[in-house]
């Protein structure tokens, strides 16, 4: 059972920066978002609402490419609530490559008559609000939508979030066994989505789907705080 992290910097003040961005957000949906808050980084994270949080892009760099689809799951430790999933294909301001379409399989057809992020921010925003966002890989969806919230919005959307990625870095590199590995010199173990999920018995999703990969990664938390964690645990210890 892993404990807090080693060496950890001090815990972001996330509860500080959101309520300061409720009362100087100008756009309403972003104001009700903020408003309603995050958890104290003290609250355990069996007590925490989840939403695990998904998108498909054009590419991997925020300020070049676009996002084209979004996928959520509310979730808590214990359940998973696929009746409140929530999917959009929305139009990007990029065009579509044929190297991203190979990718998530959203073709120009799909985008064609897709809404724009606009039109549907204030549903996207009510969805997360309250909630502990949980993704794989952070680098991808937090910035994304910050950086398409600026563009139209002139303000941006952060947020904190869970990254299984990181956790699954952060437990084979304190195991006994990786650190064997790497004193015999063999490559570190995969901790893509998949290959994650693959290590604790959960079934093989097909991947790059936004609401596919949003609940792998709801199911991929369940399963590392089960098996290296504490239900116990604050949330200010693994969020980012």
């Amino acid at each position: 059972m892993l404990g807090l992290p080693r060496g950890r910097a001090q815990v972001p003040d996330w509860r500080g920066f959101v309520s300061s961005r409720a009362g100087a957000a100008r756009d309403p949906r972003l104001a009700r978002f903020f408003a309603a808050g995050v958890p104290a980084p003290e609250t355990p994270i069996a007590e925490t609402p989840l939403v695990a949080l998904d998108m498909e892009t054009t590419g991997l760099d925020a300020r070049r490419n676009s996002i084209v689809s979004i996928g959520l799951v509310p979730f808590t430790l214990e359940r998973i609530g696929l009746t409140g999933r929530r999917y959009w294909i929305v139009r990007p301001r990029r065009p579509l490559s044929a190297k991203s379409v190979t990718f998530h399989h959203i073709t120009h057809a799909d985008i064609a008559q897709a809404p724009e992020l606009d039109d549907i921010l204030g549903e996207l925003l009510e969805a997360l609000a309250g909630r502990l966002a949980v993704v794989h890989y952070r680098h991808i969806e937090r910035p994304f939508l910050d950086v398409a919230v600026k563009a139209r919005l002139g303000e941006g959307v952060m947020f904190p979030v869970i990254d299984t990625m990181s956790l699954e870095a952060r437990i084979h590199r304190q195991s006994l066994l990786a650190r064997f590995k790497r004193w015999m010199g063999r490559p570190p173990a995969s901790i893509r989505l998949y290959d994650s999920r693959e290590r604790y018995g959960l079934p093989p999703y097909q991947g790059h789907h936004a609401l596919t990969d949003a609940l792998a990664t709801a199911e991929l938390l369940q399963a590392q705080i089960a098996h290296h964690y504490s239900p116990e645990i604050p949330i200010g210890a693994i969020w980012s």
